[in-house]
């Protein structure tokens, strides 16, 4: 059974330079994608999108792959909520799906590429294309979201699997995004069989002509400049169409700069090329921020301010009258998030109660729709 939220933030106005802020509304729902090859499991996926009773444009978001194959099962749809948010206040219904053999849905090693020196690119990858199809199907027969006017963007692996997408674009597809794409890498500036990376995405050339932005740090740790430049240039040899960007050096290691807290670092990249294809859309407003609870001295508003920038659902974060706390986020339901928040405030306090439930005050009250026969 999907679980579905729709998130209501405080009805308020936020007073920017003498102009008023519109407060905005997103539904959220966590859903399991039919596929054959899943079984009845599906696959994991979260939807975030304006809570509008229009129909939505699919931006269908892909994740990457960690070095170990062992922290796949850590991964959670949940995780990417913070970068899905950006994609619906640009009006888009925002789908995180979780490939085969990552989070919760079954696949083991089914993208596997195989030994290091001679690592088969095209294979893995047509796995991720069947998923990432079989996503699109079951947005189609949605009536909030439309495949109509859909993008798709990625990240590392996710990246790849958005650029062989488009090589064999489904209907409705009208941009992509791959940020920092690619796969094989093992170690830093360590990626295995490079020259049949480098031919893969030479391959996708032939046949891709989807307009693309592709971003890569010029301090990416995983695919360096040079061999960067190499899967630009192998791809647009075959005829692809995509834009490169070579941004700044972030952080430690610019792999990551497609991520929640360097959202100003790289939506701007994203608006500029939305806007050239006459896809940009109003950009709403995030939630407003909710105020502290009033016992709270310094150091608690700030622990409050770590729950508030947390971008995993589902979260809670209870509190003591005496100004006592505790906070859970990335479980798998709001009852899971308000019962674990409560257990970690107790440990200090014996009269603990709800003070908000992931963007919304406790108490507030919300709407719940049972969807998952859409997704199905």
């Amino acid at each position: 059974m999907a679980l579905a939220r729709k998130l209501f933030p405080l009805i308020a106005w936020l007073i920017l330079a003498g102009t008023p802020l519109r407060a905005a509304e997103y539904y959220t729902e966590d859903l399991r994608i039919p596929m054959a090859e899943t079984g009845p499991q599906g696959l994991e996926a979260f939807l975030v999108r304006p809570a509008g009773t229009k129909r939505y444009p699919l931006a269908l978001l892909s994740h990457g792959s960690p070095r170990s194959f062992d922290d796949r099962a850590t991964m959670s749809a949940h995780k990417y909520y913070g970068i899905a948010l950006e994609y619906a206040r640009r009006g888009f219904a925002a789908l995180i799906v979780l490939r085969r053999g990552y989070g919760t849905s079954p696949g083991g090693r089914v993208d596997s590429v195989g030994g290091c020196a001679n690592a088969n690119y095209l294979p893995a990858t047509a796995v991720a294309v069947a998923d990432l199809r079989a996503a699109i199907d079951a947005m189609a027969r949605r009536s909030d979201v439309t495949t109509s006017g859909m993008i798709a963007a990625g990240h590392s692996t996710g990246g790849l699997a958005t650029v062989a997408l488009t090589a064999q674009a489904p209907a409705g597809l009208v941009a992509a995004i791959s940020f920092a794409g690619g796969r094989g890498s093992r170690d830093d500036d360590d990626v295995c069989n490079e020259d049949g990376l480098v031919q893969a995405f030479a391959t996708f050339g032939k046949t891709s002509r989807v307009p693309m932005l592709w971003v890569y740090a010029t301090n990416d740790l995983y695919f360096g400049p040079d061999l960067a430049r190499r899967l630009y240039d192998g791809f647009r040899a075959g005829g692809g169409n995509a834009k490169f960007v070579a941004a700044p050096p972030y952080g430690d290691d610019g792999h990551y700069l497609y991520s929640v807290v360097s959202r100003p670092q790289w939506t701007p990249y994203l608006d500029a090329f939305l806007r050239e294809r006459g896809l940009a859309h109003e950009i709403l407003s995030p939630p407003d921020p909710l105020p502290p609870p009033a016992q709270f001295n310094e150091a608690a508003k700030a622990e409050f301010s770590r729950y508030l920038a947390s971008a995993m659902p589902h979260k809670a974060f209870a509190v003591s009258p005496n100004g006592g706390y505790g906070w859970r986020s990335g479980r798998a339901t709001t009852d899971d998030a308000q019962s674990d928040s409560l257990a970690a405030c107790m440990k200090w306090s014996p009269t603990c109660t709800l003070y908000a439930v992931d963007d919304r005050l406790a108490g507030t009250r919300q709407t719940s729709t049972d969807q998952g026969s859409r997704a199905r």
